[in-house]
């Protein structure tokens, strides 16, 4: 699988970025459960995920936030 773009994340709805990273960090976990057992033959997915996880999380926090705080305004 190839690792997501910054710029395709970035033309992402937030929403579809939190499903994306739910998901990305829950194959993580399998894969972890998988090398843990000896049954991971391809190490180097780990890192990859790592990554995608780490550039969504990055996107998601650039993006201007629309909630409105009480007590402001």
């Amino acid at each position: 699988m190839k690792p997501l773009k910054a710029s395709a994340i970035r033309n992402m709805k937030p929403g579809e970025i939190e499903t994306k990273l739910a998901d990305a960090r829950e194959e993580l976990m399998k894969l972890r459960f998988q090398q843990v057992t000896g049954q991971l033959t391809d190490s180097s997915r780990l890192r990859l995920l790592r990554r995608d996880i780490a550039r969504m999380m990055t996107v998601l926090r650039e993006q201007p936030k629309t909630e409105v705080v009480e007590g402001e305004g």
